[in-house]
């Protein structure tokens, strides 16, 4: 079976191929081809695989390429992580959604809408190539904004797209593990968007524990979300947040936080993994020993300002560990390669799933996996205040749709605009104008 990843020479490779080295049963995945635009990160990631794979007689043989054609053909699976303007791309919509004094976060707020707007135009040229050059295969998408992307791209692939995050994967199995319960048993209730859900219940053996979790405030207050939120918020809401929903419930003290930060989240990844890259230009590089270690200190410092913001402390350990979306692609492919059947939280189309939301629209819920692809499960609706966040941030993403697809500037004001982060019609037309100014990939909005 034939893998292809877009974005091949992208950090985080490692984590999936490392997955599949671990996937010795008939029917895994025997080729890798990894494409970027980029060929000496290919060679990069090409040498920390190859350091990976020493010692497992089976392990994926690995095609570096930048001919995008040649990737797509007879892929059987395709993985999108591709990453539009780079982390220097970031690096600006951070920073030019800071200077307007909103959130610059890079799949939420203003910083998410400059890069959706890069990206949907790229992600549709190569969702179109692939219904050309691949039309059996399944496309598996992690590129941000992840749910705005896969929605973008099912408009010619259908549901042979499905986008996958770790967040969701990742809470689930916190909350089971301070309750006790083993996480591979529990059955999540979350719903939502991407990086905008909710767990609502977590089921052992059909029993929701969740209410146990909810009553108990020093247990709720053990984990990172019972951190980060503080019990008394998780407690009145009656679930919990995916973690991204901090910027959105302590959105003045975020700001402020990266505000007076010495450098934004993607100027440190920026400088990382330049660093990174160019050590692996080395001849005498330890390949896989230097990327962990950058991994590492990438992991340790994630949301460390919403972490100062509410004095959560450092990340425990077990948030350190890998496991996270390269086990969530793993756990999809087998289910449909194989008919493995499967529970996973995905980003699929709707359906019926959400009734505040159209059929089209992408959602983040539970789905049960099989040969066929990914089936979302009935959730019970969200209350108010989780439908007036989701309703409002897809109409977000639908605004984004529709300005890469007419180039309309008026039209990406809108979303900004319209985004609850964003409180100001004259801030929205300003950072549509810092936005095209710094990025030569939204020449494209063009038009009134």
């Amino acid at each position: 079976m034939k893998l292809t990843i877009l974005g091949g020479g992208g950090f985080r490779v490692p984590l999936v191929y490392g997955a599949l080295l671990g996937d010795h049963a008939e029917g895994r995945v025997s080729h890798v081809t990894l494409y970027d635009t980029d060929a000496d990160r290919l060679t990069a990631v090409a040498r920390v695989l190859e350091e990976q794979s020493g010692g497992v007689p089976d392990a994926p043989a690995v095609l570096a390429t930048t001919d995008l054609d040649e990737a797509l053909r007879a892929a059987d699976f395709i993985f999108s992580a591709i990453r539009v303007g780079g982390l220097e791309g970031r690096a600006a919509d951070e920073r030019i959604a800071l200077d307007e004094g909103v959130l610059g976060q890079e799949t939420v707020g203003a910083g998410g809408i400059a890069y959706g707007l890069r990206t949907v135009p790229v992600a549709d040229g190569l969702a179109r190539r692939i219904a050309r050059l691949a039309p059996d295969a399944w496309v598996i998408n992690f590129t941000n904004p992840a749910g705005l992307v896969t929605e973008a791209m099912s408009r010619h692939l259908g549901d042979r797209v499905i986008g996958i995050c770790d967040s969701p994967v990742g809470l689930g199995r916190r909350i089971a593990r301070v309750l006790g319960a083993d996480p591979d048993r529990a059955w999540i209730d979350y719903a939502g968007l991407n990086h905008l859900g909710w767990v609502r219940g977590l089921y052992i053996d059909g029993r929701d524990e969740l209410p146990r979790l909810l009553a108990d405030p020093a247990l709720l207050g053990s984990f990172e979300e019972g951190r980060l939120f503080g019990t008394e918020l998780l407690r009145s809401l009656g679930s919990v947040p995916n973690e991204y929903l901090h910027y959105y419930y302590f959105n003045r003290e975020a700001v402020h936080a990266y505000q007076k930060a010495e450098q934004t989240r993607g100027a440190f990844l920026r400088e990382q993994q330049l660093g990174f890259y160019a050590r692996m230009k080395e001849p005498g590089a330890p390949a896989l020993a230097t990327w962990d270690r950058t991994r590492a200190e990438r992991e340790a410092t994630y949301m460390s300002e919403n972490r100062e913001v509410a004095g959560a402390g450092e990340r425990e350990e077990s948030d350190l560990e890998s496991g996270g979306y390269e086990q969530v692609a793993l756990a999809l492919m087998r289910a449909i390669a194989r008919n493995e059947r499967t529970s996973l939280i995905l980003n699929v189309r709707n359906r019926t799933t959400l009734s505040v939301l159209d059929a089209d629209a992408v959602v983040e819920v539970p789905c049960l996996v099989d040969a066929n692809g990914a089936h979302p499960v009935a959730v019970a609706p969200l209350p108010y205040h989780a439908t007036a966040l989701v309703t409002a941030v897809k109409a977000v993403e639908r605004a984004v749709l529709d300005a890469a697809a007419s180039g309309s500037r008026a039209t990406a004001a809108q979303a900004f605009a319209l985004h609850p982060l964003v409180d100001s019609v004259a801030v929205a037309r300003r950072l549509v104008d810092g936005y095209t100014r710094a990025h030569p990939g939204l020449a494209y909005l063009d038009k009134p």
